[in-house]
């Protein structure tokens, strides 16, 4: 499978670090997801229901996040990866999770994690 459905730049507030001001403050992390999806069948079908839906899965890892309260990047990340395989049935996942302005002089730091396969 070589379709991908994308979301880019989706920033959520949470709490996240290891640092006890963090730990009492929210922080902007930005996610930009790839996940592979066989677009041919709501290609031609014009039906939402037959698509990987992009807006239910950013609505998903909202909700989640924004209640989140972990420690470490790569955690979150793991969940979510875990929450888009399980409950958008996708079989494959690039996600990259940013968090902002953690390193003075960066924009941001993060990580990149993949799973599954295509």
């Amino acid at each position: 499978m070589k379709d991908i459905v994308f979301i880019e730049d989706l920033r959520i507030n949470t709490i996240i670090g290891i640092y006890e001001w963090e730990r009492e403050v929210k922080q902007t992390v930005a996610l930009d997801i790839e996940m592979a999806a066989d677009n041919s069948l709501p290609a031609a079908s014009e039906n939402i229901d037959d698509a990987l839906n992009y807006k239910a899965v950013a609505k998903r890892l909202i909700a989640f996040t924004e209640e989140s309260q972990f420690q470490l990047v790569e955690t979150l990340a793991e969940r979510l990866a875990e929450i888009i395989i399980n409950e958008f049935k996708v079989p494959w996942l690039r996600l990259k999770l940013s968090k902002l302005g953690a390193v003075t002089g960066s924009r941001s730091v993060g990580v990149i994690i993949e799973r599954g396969c295509r």
